[in-house]
């Protein structure tokens, strides 16, 4: 018997049930397909496409060579290697983006037609998006219940599976070398990103056994301390699936009974929330999910996007958290509340704009957490902050980065600037400044908007959409 894997967000060995039933089958063909054909404005963006790439060749070295890569439409790329290797049996973990699902379809049905044995597994998540619904068999809308009495109330995610004991490898002639797929991003703007990252299995088994080891300490505090060392930083891992959700939800159930441990598994189950409203609500990452910010009067003004993005607002929290992401690929939980909360309220910019960065910049991107993160920043998504929830970032910053570590770190030209001056610096003496060495407007910008008024034109664009 001969099985093909195709490998897709589950680039791992361990706890992976569709290469495990591929290997039981017998000889097994590994497969890599980058489908931007298919995938369309979801195709994976830059940081991503880093991420990808160190993480196929770690995956290939745990193979011993035997990944096989290709580029283009997986509706042809699958069925001719069916044909060519003479396959039995193909294996995929599910992966649940609209675009997947459809072209999933549609292979398993020519797959079928060929004659082969077509079976889907789950690998990603830990409750099937259609496993978990309310009573009346509808889907959750709100993310408490669908976790505490939908999620808790399922069966128990199950234990994590070990790798295949064996595993018999074919070789495919035509594969292509990994730097075909030219998944480097061609600006080298990503050169910060190893010394922070380890891509592929092995890096993730050792941020997790990072997070054993800590025992989760202050996890939940952390969740808004951005200079902390206390949050996981798996989410990447998770995304490519270098760890599965599994691992990551038995690591955490054999610690202590505490608040932190029972935050972490909660921050598991909303990954599994934006998964559930993707999967009900595919329209999600386009779409309001609340039809009433259609009528929204947002502005379109690329020059404060590109001062946002470049992390040159003015206002010092904002900044170092786009700064930070520029950096290393990801920024912290709290600070990517604040700064889209100021890129769609304060700059009353459409939260798509924040939505395509995020999916560009950061290696964590994922289409479903991403869509209903910056849905729920902006109102208009499931169980939303209410959009007169207009975050300060001034005292957002003197909150959760009292000793201003986390901002001076990221904005250097405020390094020496006392604490009380440093989340508002055009509030500040001119003395205060000169000792700083702070010229507003020549080694930092003055605000581009002023927080205050920005505040009550986007409650004045709020009321719009109700008259």
């Amino acid at each position: 018997m001969r099985a093909l894997h195709w490998f897709r967000q589950d680039l791992r060995l361990a706890d992976n049930p569709a290469l495990r039933a591929a290997a039981a089958d017998g000889e097994v063909l590994c497969v890599y397909v980058l489908d931007d054909h298919n995938a369309g404005d979801a195709a994976l963006g830059g940081a991503s496409r880093w991420w990808l790439h160190q993480s196929l060749a770690a995956l290939d070295q745990s193979l011993g060579g035997a990944l096989a890569v290709y580029a283009g439409d997986a509706r042809e790329i699958l069925p001719a290697l069916v044909r060519e290797h003479r396959i039995d049996s193909v294996h995929w973990n599910r992966c649940y983006e609209p675009w997947r699902i459809r072209r999933d379809r549609d292979i398993k049905t020519a797959l079928t037609e060929q004659g082969a044995r077509v079976t889907s597994h789950n690998g990603s998540l830990l409750w099937e998006p259609w496993e978990v619904h309310k009573k009346d068999e509808t889907p959750y809308k709100v993310f408490t219940p669908f976790y505490r009495k939908g999620c808790l109330s399922a069966a128990a995610p199950r234990a994590p599976l070990p790798a295949p004991a064996e595993l018999n490898t074919i070789s495919a002639a035509d594969g292509k070398r990994l730097d075909s797929l030219k998944l480097m991003p061609r600006i080298p703007w990503y050169s910060g990103f190893e010394s922070v990252w380890t891509p592929g299995e092995a890096g993730a088994h050792a941020r997790l056994d990072s997070v054993r080891a800590r025992e989760l300490r202050e996890y939940a505090r952390g969740r808004d301390l951005p200079a902390a060392e206390t949050v996981s930083r798996l989410s990447p891992h998770l995304q490519f699936g270098e760890v599965s959700p599994n691992q990551a939800w038995h690591m955490a159930l054999s610690l202590p009974d505490t608040d932190d441990r029972d935050r972490f598994c909660t921050e598991l189950g909303w990954r599994e929330f934006s998964h559930h409203l993707l999967y009900h609500w595919p329209s999600l990452p386009a779409e309001n999910w609340q039809p009433k910010f259609n009528a929204m009067l947002w502005r379109d003004d690329a020059a404060l996007r590109g001062a946002w993005q470049a992390g040159k607002t003015g206002i010092p929290i904002v900044d170092a958290g786009m700064r930070e992401l520029w950096a290393t690929g990801y920024m912290h939980n709290r600070v990517r509340m604040v700064v889209g909360s100021f890129l769609v309220k304060n700059l009353l910019q459409h939260w798509r704009h924040g939505a395509a960065w995020f999916h560009d910049t950061l290696v964590d991107a994922s289409l479903a957490s991403n869509s209903a993160s910056w849905q729920w920043v902006a109102g208009s998504g499931a169980d939303a902050a209410p959009f007169f929830r207009i975050f300060n970032p001034v005292t957002q910053g003197e909150k959760f980065d009292a000793e201003g570590e986390y901002t001076r770190k990221w904005v250097p030209e405020l390094a020496r600037m006392p604490k009380k001056h440093l989340f508002a610096p055009w509030l500040a003496p001119h003395d205060i400044l000169a000792d700083a060495g702070v010229t507003l407007g020549v080694n930092y910008p003055h605000p581009i908007v002023d927080l205050a008024e920005s505040r009550k034109a986007a409650l004045a664009a709020l009321a719009e959409t109700k008259a």
